[in-house]
Order: C-alpha cells, then sequence, then structure tokens
C-alpha cells in the first residue's frame, strides 16, 4: 500500500511539474542584472529580455544590483525560490568571484544552474578625445616606462573589464594602478571628465560614445578587428602578440528550477537571441551570439572558473 501512495505521488508530482512548465510564466519574471545601468551586461540584457517578454506574453523585469564585480547580483539570485521566476545575467565575472572573494555568500556549482550562454564581444582600450595618447604604441611605451603612473578604470574587482586589465599586465610586462568602479555606467563619466586615463571598455556599451567620437579607440581584444570598429587594431597587432581576450555573458538561476520550466526558459531565451531584429540588434552593438547545449554551456563555465583562478594566482592576487 506504502509502495503504491508514493508510486501515486510521484505521478501527482509530475504532472503538477508538467501542468506548471506549460503554463509557465503565468507572472513577471525577474532578471537580476549583475551590473548598473549603461553596462555591457545591462545593455544585452535588456535587449534580450524585452524579446523574451513578447515571445511569452509576460513581463521580464529587468533589475539592476551591481557591485563587488557581479556577486552582490549573484548572492541575491542564489537567495532566490527556485521557481524559474527569479533569474540572473552576469558577464563571465561570475566565474571569477571565487577567487576573488574568501567568504562568498554562495557556492557557484550548488547553488547555481547554467541555463544558457548568450553573447561574447570584445573590450575596446578606450581613451578621450583629449588624451595625450594618439595611439595604441603610444600608450604602451608610457606604460612601461613608468610603472603604476597611468590611472586604469574597472567595472569592480572580479568584473570581466578588470580580469582583462590583469591579463593584459602580465602579458604586456606593465602595471596600473586600478581605479574601480561598480560598472561601465559609472566609468564612462569619469573617463570623459579625465579623471581616469583609460578602460577597457566592453564595445556594447562604449559603442554609443565611440560613434559620436566622444571617446577614442586605442586597440580591441579579439584576436580579429571588430566589423563595428574596423580602424582600431587588436593589441595582438600593435604590440603584445597573440594578446586576446573576450567578454561573455550568461544566464544562470538558483539550484532546483524543475526541468521543465528550465527547458521553456532556455527555448524564450534561444528564440529571443535567433529574431532577425534582435539578433541584428545584437550584432550592431558588437556581439556575437553563442551557442550551446546545457552541457556544454556547465563545461565552459567550470572551465573558465578553473581559468580565472589560475590568472588571479599569476598575478599574485589573494581573495579579499
Amino acid at each position: 500500500m506504502k509502495m503504491w501512495r508514493s508510486v501515486a505521488a510521484a505521478v501527482v508530482l509530475g504532472c503538477a511539474l508538467q501542468v506548471g512548465a506549460q503554463s509557465y510564466p503565468t507572472r513577471p519574471v525577474r532578471v537580476i542584472i549583475a551590473f548598473p545601468p549603461g553596462s555591457a551586461t545591462d545593455v544585452i540584457g535588456r535587449v534580450i529580455t524585452q524579446k523574451v517578454t513578447e515571445l511569452w506574453g509576460q513581463n521580464v523585469v529587468v533589475d539592476n544590483r551591481g557591485g563587488a564585480g557581479g556577486s552582490i547580483g549573484s548572492a541575491l539570485a542564489a537567495r532566490a525560490p527556485a521557481d524559474g521566476y527569479t533569474l540572473i545575467i552576469n558577464s563571465g565575472a561570475h566565474t571569477a568571484a571565487p577567487a576573488m572573494y574568501a567568504k562568498l555568500p554562495y557556492d557557484l556549482v550548488k547553488d547555481f544552474v547554467d541555463i544558457q550562454a548568450l553573447v561574447e564581444m570584445p573590450n575596446v582600450l578606450a581613451v578621450n578625445p583629449g588624451s595625450r595618447w594618439k595611439t595604441f604604441g603610444e600608450f604602451l611605451a608610457e606604460a612601461r616606462a613608468n610603472p603604476r603612473k597611468i590611472n586604469f578604470a574597472i567595472a569592480g574587482l572580479g568584473s570581466g573589464t578588470h580580469l582583462n586589465t590583469e591579463k593584459f599586465m602580465l602579458e604586456a610586462g606593465v602595471h596600473f594602478t586600478l581605479v574601480p568602479y561598480k560598472g561601465s555606467g559609472e566609468v564612462f563619466p569619469n573617463l570623459l571628465a579625465g579623471r581616469v586615463d583609460t578602460y577597457f571598455a566592453p564595445l556594447s556599451a562604449g559603442k554609443p560614445y565611440f560613434d559620436n567620437g566622444k571617446l577614442r579607440g586605442l586597440a580591441v581584444t579579439s584576436a580579429k578587428r571588430s566589423p563595428q570598429l574596423p580602424k582600431v587594431p587588436t593589441i595582438a597587432e600593435s604590440g603584445v602578440p597573440k594578446f586576446e581576450y573576450v567578454l561573455w555573458f550568461g544566464l544562470w538561476g538558483p539550484q532546483g528550477i524543475p526541468a521543465p520550466i528550465l527547458g521553456k526558459i532556455r527555448k524564450g531565451f534561444s528564440d529571443a537571441m535567433a529574431d532577425p531584429t534582435v539578433h541584428a540588434r545584437l550584432g550592431t552593438l558588437g556581439n556575437t551570439v553563442m551557442t550551446s547545449t546545457p552541457a556544454e554551456f556547465s563545461k565552459f563555465v567550470r572551465a573558465e572558473t578553473a581559468l580565472n583562478a589560475r590568472l588571479f594566482k599569476a598575478a599574485g592576487i589573494k581573495p579579499q
């Protein structure tokens, strides 16, 4: 009798999950953006979630929770109910946090499900038009001749822009004075005003400034030149051979979201990025849409976590 009651309970639960997945979402879905408004994470997240709202016929509400290299938003998402109504879009900073912070209030593997790879893009070494550097070569020469003289903005400790900067310092043999902000939206006004010297600006966030001439790109971090900035050389071709860094973004949720709901979330975001208008908009902003299976994305996240740990160790950065 007990066995039959257990079987019946399992059948009821399975049916409930199936019905829940079919009707999901029945109320607004909150998507935490792990960086402030105006950041690359924010720009990308809003483009995609606007389309998901249309596809689902239900509001997908953006909630910006920037700070601590994206880990404040991640901590909030980790504590949310695992019902599919709270998700988080973060950059690769999500995989750097364990190496950056000694006492994170969450576990990257135990507390999160890797849902979907979104997009990747290069950063651009950006300066204001009045900068003393007209070329990347001039910048590199001064950096090598004057260690720590250059004030270099980063979008928070452990952010993708921080990782990019640390990798560049290691491979170029230079040292900067790092100036942390909460995100690109905070960096740009200070860069325009000359309060910091330069910044590895994510292309999607910086593109309006490059287009209107308020910022100038000295080099891009990708292996090849960006179609959006074809006249801007790569770092690799400008004095630091083989250098490459690509910023990437993904979608996560609290561990335990039922598989049928996860499937609907993955489909919604995949369909949104495949929409011709969204795909074109992301491309115009310098993004390349990433495609992967859930297993491939999880493998990628684990590999990036290990890579970032090695980078921080090589740079002599100890967890805070």
